[in-house]
């Protein structure tokens, strides 16, 4: 079993590494003390198991867990939490193992043998029970296997196209698998409809201006990219750029 220890807490991972070093077949592959380190040793060591702390800083376990069910061979997450026991019915009735700090060898042996591959839709439950709203701090893709991961406050907008949809951010485009629906949920006012296409980042947004067919449309600070407004849209838009001052 080849296995990623990640948590931000340096005693945490010593403790695990001790916990690891006198079970037969583990093989530690590598540690993380935070989301990034965490893909990116997953992209590159492809681990058999995830040791996750649910509770870490800018990224949490949860999110972390979202992105490498991504993964073209996502590996099997365990996650270790000193949530209260009524949280801790959550995660088993969802099919998700757990181990609670502190963490003992015997049952670190019995979550090893019987982890499972968590799906993106338990992933999504189980968010539902840990915060009622929550939004990624990250949109992650495989690219030719290698990971990409573009900070959400990046973003400038997510427009669909046919099975996908595009994240524009500094750096160019990546295309994802989500929802337009499904992201205007997760990320709410941050991202303004514009178009059943399209959703823009109101920081971003430098203004509105018609273009030569006499077709509103957004144009952006830092970028020189315009989206059209679809014309049920315009008021709306109009109304919330007039809001903050844009128009």
């Amino acid at each position: 079993m080849k296995i990623l220890i990640v948590d931000d807490e340096p005693l945490a991972r010593v403790r695990m590494q001790r916990l690891l070093q006198n079970i037969p077949d583990a093989e530690i592959v590598g540690e993380a003390k935070n989301g990034k380190e965490a893909l990116l040793s997953s992209s590159m060591r492809h681990p058999d198991i995830v040791l996750l702390d649910i509770r870490m800083p800018e990224m949490d376990g949860l999110e972390i867990a979202l992105h490498l069910s991504q993964m073209k061979h996502p590996p099997a997450i365990i996650f270790t939490t000193a949530f209260s026991e009524h949280a801790l019915a959550a995660f088993e009735a969802n099919a998700v193992d757990y181990l609670l700090k502190p963490i003992r060898r015997e049952r670190l042996e019995e979550a090893l043998s019987k982890a499972q591959k968590i799906n993106r839709a338990q992933l999504r439950e189980l968010g539902k029970q840990e915060e009622a709203k929550r939004s990624r701090s990250h949109i992650s893709a495989y690219v030719s296997g290698n990971l990409q991961l573009i900070p959400s406050e990046n973003i400038y907008y997510f427009q669909a196209e046919q099975k996908y949809v595009a994240v524009r951010h500094p750096d160019g485009t990546l295309l994802i698998d989500d929802s337009l629906k499904s992201l205007e949920e997760e990320y709410g006012e941050r991202f303004l409809r514009i178009h059943r296409n399209s959703l823009v980042a109101l920081k971003y947004v430098e203004g509105l201006e018609k273009n030569a067919e006499g077709k509103c449309q957004i144009c952006f600070r830092d970028i020189d990219d315009r989206l059209e407004i679809s014309r049920r849209m315009v008021a709306t838009t109009r109304r919330q750029l007039k809001k903050m001052g844009k128009y």
